[in-house]
């Protein structure tokens, strides 16, 4: 395997394809254990999953315990929108 091949694999394994991202009850989670990756995931996310789009803002939220980072972005159509991200395996771990 290149390893192009091997880092593609990985940031495609650092978030759970079943969260939309539209609120904390359907936040991406970031499987990633390091802040750097983690953060790298969230930004690949968004550049995936609303392309040309560009980022306004970010804020970490925590909501029962749980650490989460909220990006609001403007979709390349003019949209702005919240996307939700439980960060906690990586948030607050040295």
């Amino acid at each position: 395997m290149s390893t192009a091949q091997a880092t593609d694999s990985s940031t495609s394994d650092a978030t759970n394809s079943t969260g939309d991202g539209s609120s904390f009850e359907n936040a991406v989670l970031i499987k990633q254990t390091s802040s750097t990756a983690g953060i790298e995931a969230e930004y690949k996310w968004i550049k995936e999953h609303y392309p040309g789009s560009r980022v306004l803002g970010q804020k970490l939220i925590s909501k029962e315990k749980t650490p989460y980072d909220v990006i609001m972005i403007e979709t390349a159509t003019g949209e702005k929108k919240d996307v939700h991200f439980n960060i906690s395996k990586f948030f607050g771990k040295f």
